[in-house]
């Protein structure tokens, strides 16, 4: 399967084939290899950029499951400060899925169950890290390393 260049920087991915043939990548955080899907391949580059900006495995949660407005739902990737408190809720998009106003609008239902002070969009081109302040959401130019962003958070 091919998979299309993301803005992000090239990383080297282990690849394989489960059992039904289906091309797979191998997940650092969750140690197996799963699916590769347009939306896997941007997530996994995601993963990726976070783990080179020094914030802890330890601390990234993928695919769990939240409620929200009582109905069951997961979250794409949650990255956890160094005391276990939600720090930075990403919501993951195929490459070919335009980031638009549903997609704002998804991150912000999830985060009013998860309640992140940051979040981060992405459909692999085109990225979107936002600090939330219990009211609004304003966009950061960039995304802090994990120590900048423990300090702006004390």
């Amino acid at each position: 399967m091919y998979m299309e260049a993301l803005n992000f920087p090239g990383f080297d991915f282990k690849f394989s084939h489960s059992d039904r043939n289906e091309e797979t990548i191998f997940d650092d955080i969750r140690k197996k290899y799963v699916v590769l899907t347009p939306e896997e391949w941007v997530r996994q580059h995601v993963i990726r950029q976070f783990r080179a900006m020094d914030y802890p495995a330890s601390l990234i949660a993928i695919e769990k499951a939240i409620k929200v407005f009582s109905r069951n739902k997961r979250f794409d990737v949650l990255i956890n400060d160094n005391r276990g408190l939600p720090l930075i809720l990403v919501e993951c998009k195929a490459a070919s899925v335009a980031i638009d106003q549903a997609v704002f609008d998804q991150i912000a239902r999830y985060n009013s169950e998860v309640k992140a002070p940051y979040v981060f969009i992405t459909n692999g081109l085109h990225h979107y890290f936002m600090q939330f302040d219990g009211k609004s959401y304003q966009q950061l130019k960039q995304i802090p390393n994990y120590a900048d962003i423990m300090s702006l958070s004390a």
